[in-house]
């Protein structure tokens, strides 16, 4: 076969060529998201999402819905503009948590032995679905940006109470009111930085 002849003989073997090349982009472009997003949130997220105890009812309901709806939003944009694609906030978000557990599980639980229920990620499933659907039913960017934006923000902390509400459970711990969570901050001790040898919540008015 010289140079100039093509390497594909005929029409179906184009077909399959062209598919598993399809495929190939796409298992790529997932782990890039994957990679990408992960590193963002660790980043812009960080102890908010790593610890129970940090998953307070102030900041962590306030800090995770801002710095996670940023490459939701852009992969969705990217697939609806041009593919008319509307589930790319949730496949954004599956990938997330994929990188996330595979993180937490081998390298917090598997190398540093915190338990899987102290260092949990952030549900965002909720929202992501929510952000899709608003875009799929009414076809406008604008109109998600407004109302899938707040709806992201709105259904986190519902979203998370499920999972989050055990830990938040009120307990009575050498003469002080604390949670199940900030109990295990005290047991399972981190790095001795001052943001972990503090209450996240203290000043505050706990109701339970």
């Amino acid at each position: 076969m010289s140079a100039s002849q093509s390497a594909v003989r005929s029409r179906a073997e184009a077909v399959k060529v062209s598919r598993t090349f399809d495929y190939m982009i796409l298992f790529t472009a997932f782990f890039v998201i994957l990679g990408g997003y992960h590193i963002h949130y660790m980043l812009t997220g960080g102890d908010w999402d790593f610890w129970a105890d940090w998953k307070d009812r102030r900041l962590w309901v306030t800090v995770a819905p801002v710095v996670s709806i940023t490459f939701p939003a852009a992969v969705q944009a990217c697939l609806w503009w041009g593919y008319r694609i509307p589930w790319g906030a949730t496949v954004c978000v599956l990938g997330l948590l994929l990188g996330e557990w595979v993180n937490r599980y081998f390298n917090f639980w598997g190398w540093t032995y915190f338990p899987v229920n102290f260092c949990f990620p952030s549900n965002l499933v909720p929202g992501a679905i929510l952000l899709d659907c608003i875009l799929l039913l009414s076809g406008s960017m604008t109109l998600t940006a407004v109302l899938g934006g707040l709806g992201w923000g709105l259904i986190f902390y519902p979203g998370n109470w499920p999972i989050i509400a055990p830990l938040h459970l009120p307990v009575e711990y050498n003469g002080m009111m604390m949670t199940l969570a900030d109990i295990q901050g005290y047991h399972y001790v981190r790095t001795g930085t001052p943001e972990y040898i503090r209450m996240i919540e203290k000043g505050t008015l706990r109701t339970f």
